[in-house]
């Protein structure tokens, strides 16, 4: 679960490739789900993903007659960051959530960013997308029984006088005070393997609970958040 497509000016995913290279050591295809890209079409993006991760095949589902099937010959599912409301709207249109769910609880490994690891949450309710689109509900996968925030940050621009990131998670906490958010910051991840997770990458994380939050560290074992 990745929190970002990029680290500062580096090319398009090349921050993630030992993550990915560690996440699926026996790989060789990935079935990319494009779904979250709005401005650029799903070919284009299937393409884009494709240069970046050149070690791969990578074979976007919607390039399937029957996505279904794809899922369940996938080698691993890959899913990218766009808009989170249109990914989980189409996931919702196309009867997709529950396969997905389904193969990646037997075992089949998952990779998302952005809006691919919102919806690993048990809802989307903390993503920073608009709501451009109206999918039939928030819940998504619930691999973890949590709320994420990718690309989470403490800046706030000089001038700006709008909620901090920090303050809106605050109100859902606030009206949702049984449910943690943990925040990603750019180049971060979210590792989970059975029973583990962990934070990986470079900079900390932050942990909403209720009125409270909390500092995570690189490598810090989570795995008390998935008996939540």
């Amino acid at each position: 679960m990745l929190s970002s497509s990029r680290v500062a000016d580096e090319d398009y995913l090349q921050h993630a490739l030992p993550m990915l290279d560690q996440h699926l050591p026996i790989i060789e295809e990935l079935l990319f789900i494009p779904f979250a890209g709005v401005n650029l079409g799903w070919d284009d993006y299937t393409t884009k993903v494709q240069h970046a991760l050149a070690d791969y095949q990578v074979k976007g589902i919607h390039q399937f007659a029957n996505p279904h099937q794809a899922l369940e010959n996938a080698q691993a599912i890959l899913v990218g960051g766009g808009n989170t409301f249109n990914l989980l709207n189409e996931l919702y249109h196309q009867d997709l959530l529950g396969n997905i769910k389904n193969q990646v609880n037997k075992g089949k490994p998952y990779v998302g960013w952005s809006a691919g690891s919102n919806i690993c949450g048990n809802s989307i309710r903390t993503t920073n997308d608009m709501p451009i689109i109206q999918p039939p509900s928030f819940e998504a996968l619930n691999f973890v029984p949590f709320q994420l925030n990718p690309h989470y940050t403490d800046y706030q621009a000089p001038g700006h006088n709008g909620e901090t990131r920090a303050q809106r998670i605050e109100e859902f906490c606030i009206l949702n005070p049984g449910m943690p958010v943990i925040g990603i910051r750019e180049g971060g991840a979210l590792l989970l393997q059975g029973d583990s997770l962990l934070l990986k990458g470079e900079l900390d994380g932050v942990v909403f609970e209720g009125p409270s939050q909390r500092i995570i560290h690189p490598n810090q074992n989570l795995s008390g958040y998935l008996d939540n």
